[in-house]
């Protein structure tokens, strides 16, 4: 099922100047395009629109120990929460830590790597408030947390 994310600004790299009015176009669980939001729901009638407030860009990667919480599972939707849908795998050692990021589509990298959007990556995004708190975040096509 095709979506598209918009917001009232983009960007498609952590440091990219935000773009106004973009949108990302999601298919399965990669970014099929990305484009302004008039331009993409003119090529693409029909497609589920979401739109956030605040600012779209990637997913970020958490560098250090994963949030303390009860369970395995609770310990990598606090990263959702944070807007971060990667990790360092030194990080997740335990099995059942590397299990549940593992059933929750958490790229588990070997060293840091800038996130990214782009027509064929794939489609982790997150949304963030002015104040920096992550609205939404969307991994491998799934929303997976959204601020109430």
């Amino acid at each position: 099922m095709r979506t598209i994310h918009a917001a009232p600004l983009l960007r498609l790299t952590l440091d990219d100047e935000p773009r106004p009015d973009h949108a990302v176009l999601v298919s399965g669980d990669r970014v099929e395009a990305v484009a302004p939001l008039a331009e993409m729901t003119e090529a693409y009638p029909g497609v589920r629109v979401r739109r956030w407030a605040g600012t779209l860009g990637p997913v970020l990667v958490h560098e250090g120990p994963l949030p303390p919480a009860p369970t395995p599972r609770e310990r990598v939707h606090a990263l959702f929460r944070r807007g971060a849908a990667a990790v360092l795998a030194a990080h997740v050692v335990e099995p059942g830590l590397r299990a549940a990021a593992a059933r929750n589509d958490v790229a588990v990298l070997d060293a840091v790597r800038p996130p990214a959007l782009a027509p064929g990556g794939r489609a982790d995004l997150a949304v963030f408030a002015g104040s920096g708190s992550c609205l939404a975040t969307v991994v491998a096509g799934r929303l997976v947390h959204r601020r109430a």
